[in-house]
């Protein structure tokens, strides 16, 4: 090898080599001081992003599942209060029970119902006054709690919804009760005991069917072989279903006032049309086989109103209001009851959402964390380097001095 005092090669090797080893040096103390494996986007770019991206999930998961433990919270203060309002309704049954009976003056009455007034009165402020986080419980507008994992494919809702709580809503107010009856269709029967002859007829609402052992035009009805079988064919007939032409004439129309229904070889008609009017439909027959109970049942709607008091004044009136009381108890059951399913929801969501977390914040400290123990290890070779590599860098600075023994 030539003697240069050019370059001083083994010198500039030597700077490389522990400019490579201090920067290896400074990344392991970066990593070993933070704990992270990743301090730049230098570090590792696709595994920053990846990291980033769960720790914005599991950053998310976290402020949903305090979404949810606050909206179970919210459900608890109206079960609470629910609760309460159970007791005081108790106590309603046994001021009510005592005013029902006949051992109790009318003086004592207006005694228990200026408690049974102040029981009501109590449930309107509980319904008014209760409240979460500034926020009234008791409201007909639902309250929808956010969950999310900050992607749009993970968000949604869990709606709830408590209710107005008053004694009003409760149906502990004086008024009258409507109740609607429907009309009622009437109803008529055709019972065969033995098989119709060929050309008897039957009128059923108007409309008049002729037996045949052949069919020959529109409403002709087959003769069966047996009497469920001719019962079958006339209520396809009187409903027009499937059979025309084989079971009953083509061109046969569905009857416009009643329908049939077969139960073996009877045939139960329904007029279409509810009230009074079905009770003078037509049902006659030429044929001595067929028994035949007319249109009968038909009625018109009806209302009724009924008066309830709400006070406990007279005996009378609290055996009225005992059973507006226990309907009442009812309600807050399953007010109650629905308020503790949606509880249970919500901390089955939390539940789920904390194991989401926990699996998300494994996944990210398994991209993100520095290996300790290998960083230390790293730390050793690299420190070793440094103190080797500036001892060489000091040896290949002295080899070009060897020039100058030549010019002694």
């Amino acid at each position: 090898m030539a003697l240069s005092i050019l370059n001083n090669i083994p010198s500039l090797a030597a700077q490389n080599q522990l400019a490579i080893t201090g920067s290896n040096l400074q990344r392991t103390l970066f990593r070993m001081s933070s704990g992270s494996r990743i301090n730049s986007g230098a570090d590792d770019a696709a595994g920053l992003a990846i990291a980033d991206g769960l720790r914005a999930n599991i950053t998310a998961l976290t402020q949903s599942a305090r979404n949810a433990n606050d909206g179970v919270g919210s459900l608890q203060v109206a079960d609470g209060s629910l609760a309460q309002v159970t007791t005081l309704l108790n106590r309603a049954i046994t001021l009510a029970t005592e005013s029902a009976t006949g051992t109790v003056s009318n003086t004592q009455r207006t005694a228990l119902d200026a408690e049974f007034s102040a029981i009501k009165a109590e449930i309107d402020r509980i319904g008014t006054n209760t409240t979460f986080n500034g926020t009234g419980v008791f409201t007909n507008t639902a309250t929808s709690i956010f969950l999310s994992d900050s992607t749009s494919g993970g968000a949604g809702t869990i709606s709830t919804t408590t209710g107005l709580l008053s004694a009003a809503a409760l149906g502990l107010v004086a008024g009258t009760i409507t109740t609607n009856v429907p009309a009622v269709a009437s109803t008529a029967t055709v019972s065969a005991t033995g098989l119709p002859s060929a050309g008897e007829t039957i009128n059923v609402a108007g409309q008049t069917y002729t037996f045949r052992a052949t069919l020959t035009g529109a409403n002709d009805v087959l003769i069966g072989g047996t009497m469920a079988a001719t019962m079958a064919n006339l209520a396809a007939a009187v409903n027009g279903t499937a059979g025309a032409g084989t079971t009953y004439g083509t061109g046969t129309t569905a009857n416009a006032n009643a329908s049939a229904v077969v139960n073996g070889s009877v045939l139960n008609l329904t007029a279409k049309t509810a009230g009074t009017a079905g009770n003078s439909l037509a049902l006659s027959s030429t044929s001595s086989v067929l028994s035949l109970v007319s249109w009968a049942g038909g009625a018109a709607a009806s209302t009724t109103t009924t008066t309830m008091p709400n006070d406990l004044l007279t005996a009378a009136d609290a055996q009225i209001t005992l059973t507006a009381i226990n309907q009442a108890i009812q309600n807050v059951a399953g007010t109650r009851g629905a308020l503790g399913a949606a509880i249970n929801r919500l901390q089955s969501a939390v539940n789920v959402i904390q194991n989401q977390s926990q699996n998300l914040s494994a996944a990210e400290d398994g991209i993100r964390a520095a290996d300790i123990a290998q960083e230390v290890a790293n730390m050793t070779k690299f420190s070793i380097l440094n103190q080797t590599g500036i001892s060489s860098l000091a040896q290949a600075n002295q080899m070009q001095q060897q020039v100058l023994a030549l010019l002694r």
